[in-house]
């Protein structure tokens, strides 16, 4: 059979296709093998076989699982023409938004809830450092997560992103983050976060 095997991070997982007694004898085969030739023990009970179209599985950042697309296809022969109903089955990958939101929320950028807020310890840095620092966490996340089609979920990370560097700005020069974005204009954030080779300063005026 067709075996794909990926690794990461101490999780593996091995995908065919087959019946689930195939799986179950070759659950079997690595068992053996890893103790009578590689003196390595391993725990049966936490290898598990799950159907793809059933279930879905964490891994390497993605919430993974296998999604069926209906379709029709109309055929025609001679004067005759009739409509064949087929499926197409697609590995979809999701972005895992409430893992991530409680990573940020760990990070100090928002709340359990999602919430964004300013983060104290950059409000000391200059404020190129800190757009940077945000620019560099949100560009990386984006570069990750291109593979998966459905952006929704990117769109609202990058939203508590670019509301908790502008709340971090304004903590910084003793303002709220609307007012420093009405100064400012809001696209400046947005522009510095989309593009990735674009390189943005600005000099805040002072206030006497």
């Amino acid at each position: 059979p067709f075996m794909q095997y990926v690794r990461y991070q101490g999780k593996a997982i091995m995908a065919s296709r087959g019946a689930c007694l195939m799986m179950k004898k070759w659950r079997y085969y690595l068992v053996n093998f890893w103790q009578y030739y590689l003196n390595f023990w391993s725990q049966p009970y936490r290898m598990h076989i799950n159907p793809l179209l059933n279930y879905s599985f964490y891994f390497m950042g993605y919430l993974s699982n296998i999604l069926i697309n209906p379709s029709a296809v109309k055929n025609q022969m001679l004067e005759n023409s009739f409509i064949i109903d087929t499926s197409i089955h697609k590995f979809d990958t999701i972005i895992p938004v409430i893992p991530l939101i409680g990573s940020l929320s760990k990070a100090k950028f928002c709340t359990v809830s999602g919430h964004p807020i300013s983060k104290p310890v950059w409000a000391d840095l200059s404020d190129f450092d800190i757009i940077d620092r945000f620019g560099k966490i949100c560009r990386n996340l984006s570069h990750y997560y291109s593979g998966s089609s459905k952006k929704q979920s990117l769109y609202r990370i990058k939203y508590i992103l670019r509301l908790s560097c502008a709340r971090t700005l304004a903590r910084k020069h003793k303002s709220t983050a609307r007012a420093l974005l009405q100064r400012l204009g809001s696209g400046l954030l947005e522009e510095f976060f989309m593009e990735e080779e674009q390189v943005l300063s600005f000099f805040f005026p002072k206030t006497t």
